[in-house]
């Protein structure tokens, strides 16, 4: 028997794969500033922060790394709710992607902190700087720099991820598609093409993200 490619219903179809497309970069941005931002604060407090908040955050990291994020997912939207947590699809997708994110980028950031030489922190001491400020302005961009290969493959990594919040019905590019194959029948062709999607998605952020390296670390190129 001969498969027959049937492509024809993409035309129809194609509102339905744009609006899957903008909500998918509409949680990867959201959940890359946040979740970045997050696992530098996290960092500090691993790295340099009191103990006490150290060990919390350590905490996080272990507890959010060692489990499916599908199962993070389902916590926030199915199981906040039991505490009177209520939330929408959008917003639950999105925090569960900060969260993430948040934990892994931590580690990533720390290692760059720990990299860091210790003639760097008493430099900013010999200026007078607090140690935030010595974090701030001594010690966070070196350390950036170093690690962002590492950061931005996390951060695709985090995006192809983000295809599990259809199960909550979050109508990303995935939902788009598994809604697109239960009309037309064609899961072959649908399931081909946000495929190619997906991969274009994530060659572009990579390029974009080695490019923003670029920008702000320009005397060493994001690689």
């Amino acid at each position: 028997m001969t498969y027959v490619f049937d492509f024809s219903w993409l035309s129809d179809y194609l509102p339905v794969l744009l609006k899957g497309i903008g909500i998918t970069l509409q949680l990867i941005a959201v959940g890359a500033v946040l979740g970045i931002s997050l696992g530098i604060g996290c960092a500090w407090a691993r790295a340099l922060g009191p103990k006490w908040l150290g060990a919390i955050v350590a905490v996080y990291v272990e507890l959010i790394r060692n489990t499916p994020f599908l199962i993070q997912l389902f916590f926030i939207f199915f199981g906040l709710p039991a505490l009177g947590v209520q939330m929408s699809e959008m917003t639950a997708a999105s925090l569960a992607m900060i969260v993430n994110l948040g934990a892994y980028s931590c580690e990533i950031v720390r290692a760059g902190i720990e990299a860091t030489p210790r003639g760097q922190f008493e430099a900013g001491a010999s200026l007078a700087m607090s140690p935030f400020q010595t974090f701030r302005h001594v010690v966070l961009i070196p350390a950036l720099q170093r690690i962002w290969p590492a950061l931005s493959s996390q951060v695709v990594i985090v995006m192809l991820g983000s295809a599990v919040v259809s199960q909550i019905a979050a109508e990303d590019l995935t939902f788009a598609a598994n809604y697109i194959q239960s009309r037309n029948f064609r899961a072959f062709e649908t399931y081909i093409v946000s495929t190619l999607i997906y991969l274009a998605l994530a060659i572009l952020l990579r390029q974009l993200l080695r490019g923003l390296g670029w920008t702000l670390f320009p005397r060493r190129a994001a690689r």
